[in-house]
């Protein structure tokens, strides 16, 4: 990658600043006089780009860097060799995640961890999880060539399979083992483990003890457009939006489209869709950030001549009140019965999942605003719409999220996108958070 001239100065700038900035991020003056190499940050996230990039592609082309996957692979070893670079030993545990420990003053003290991961969606971009996963090791680099030793132990790690959720949950210890009998992007999840250096039959030694933890921090693009759109630089995550999943059946009957009469049809169809549209008001009725969600819908006997006589769909439901969505799952359900007395048809709903929400540390989110002003950074205050490895990290030690813009609000998408500026803001933020939180 060719550096720009404002990359070139900035290189030479922090090259010859190096002693005094130590001094900065050591003494009194606490963490703030410290910063990262911004530039090497830009490369890293640029050369992780190629695995997983489209054949003859560009960065601007996203990546399919996907769990298990051959790219998945490169890029890990990539990873691993970066870290070494910053003076980490690589290490994978049986779940597949791979940490990187920095002795701190005080052995004995709880150590601070952070990180993200790489995998990606298929045809997914460059930014999501990337961001956080070279950020941690920006940290630990920088803490190095400034000769920074904090009091608490440092580990940075790069959380296994994040889009389906293994690595981070095995180390939570609540790894569900019939997911490592699913296939996954062709591959037996179990035997994809192997490909990376994990043990599917030593999983459960991957949890995390908690007392050994006093915190987990993580770095994420916002992968929603609140902060692009608000020109706010950092977001301090208030916590995960808990998740209510249902699955619904409109029972209705199957007839000859052309013979049967409008007023007697019972058809399962137009149910559904009337509850597509009940689903969209009742969650914009309600005040506040909640979102509803019809994603799944399949029709029986889908024949263009055929009144439908079964529609299955899905509902999802995400905030962080898990009460909230009970109630407006409840009145969902209400109006689903409504539906079906109106249109001569059966419903059946379940509830098939819930996933608790997982708040954020007061205390972190206080640390990461007084991170941010040190370093003359606006921030707010936001919820995460998106599940992350922190929500699994928050049943074992105090929590906090940082997040950066996301361009437009794309995600999961090649266009995603997240200025470099960001990026090293960003990755400045965690370090001064961690070192507030060590109590430098």
């Amino acid at each position: 990658m060719l550096m720009n001239r404002r990359q070139l100065l900035y290189g030479m700038a922090t090259a010859f600043a190096g002693p005094a900035l130590a001094r900065l991020g050591t003494g009194d003056e606490g963490p703030s006089g410290l910063r990262v190499n911004a530039a090497r940050l830009e490369r890293r996230l640029e050369d992780l780009s190629a695995y997983g990039r489209p054949a003859s592609g560009t960065f601007a082309d996203g990546v399919s860097r996907v769990a298990y996957s051959d790219a998945d692979l490169a890029g890990r070893n990539y990873a691993m060799n970066a870290m070494r670079d910053a003076g980490l030993k690589p290490r994978i545990d049986p779940a597949g995640n791979i940490f990187g420990a920095r002795a701190g003053m005080d052995p004995s003290l709880p150590r601070i961890l952070f990180g993200s991961h790489i995998d990606s969606v298929p045809n997914g971009g460059n930014f999501d999880g990337d961001v956080g996963s070279m950020s941690a090791i920006e940290l630990m680099q920088t803490l190095e060539e400034r000769h920074v030793t904090t009091s608490h132990p440092l580990e940075m790690v790069i959380w296994s399979n994040e889009e389906n959720l293994v690595g981070s949950p095995a180390a939570a210890g609540g790894l569900d083992q019939r997911v490592l009998d699913r296939v996954y992007n062709g591959i037996r999840m179990e035997d994809g483990l192997r490909k990376i250096g994990g043990d599917p039959t030593r999983v459960a030694e991957a949890r995390i003890v908690p007392h050994s933890l006093c915190c987990y921090l993580e770095l994420h693009i916002e992968q929603g457009g609140t902060l692009d759109k608000a020109k706010i630089p950092i977001g301090v995550v208030e916590g995960i939006v808990s998740i209510d999943e249902y699955e619904v059946e409109f029972h209705g009957f199957a007839n000859h489209a052309g013979t049967t009469p409008m007023p007697e049809r019972r058809n399962a169809l137009l149910a559904a869709a009337k509850l597509i549209e009940a689903v969209q008001d009742v969650v914009t009725q309600a005040p506040g950030r909640q979102v509803g969600t019809v994603g799944q819908l399949e029709v029986f006997p889908n024949a263009h001549n055929v009144v439908p006589g079964l529609v299955k769909l899905s509902i999802e439901l995400r905030d962080l009140s898990a009460e909230k969505i009970a109630r407006l799952g409840d009145e969902i359900q209400q109006r689903a019965q409504e539906i079906a007395r109106q249109t001569g048809t059966e419903v059946q709903i379940k509830k098939v999942d819930h996933d608790p929400p997982a708040m954020a540390d007061p205390e972190i989110q206080a640390k990461i605003e007084q991170a941010a002003a040190g370093l003359g950074l606006k921030t707010m205050r936001l919820a995460s719409g998106a599940g992350h490895d922190a929500q699994w990290m928050a049943r074992l030690a105090p929590m906090g999220m940082i997040f950066i813009p996301s361009i437009g609000g794309i995600s999961h998408s090649p266009k995603e996108l997240t200025s470099w500026q960001d990026c090293a803001n960003g990755a400045n933020v965690l370090l001064a958070t961690v070192l507030l939180l060590d109590g430098r």
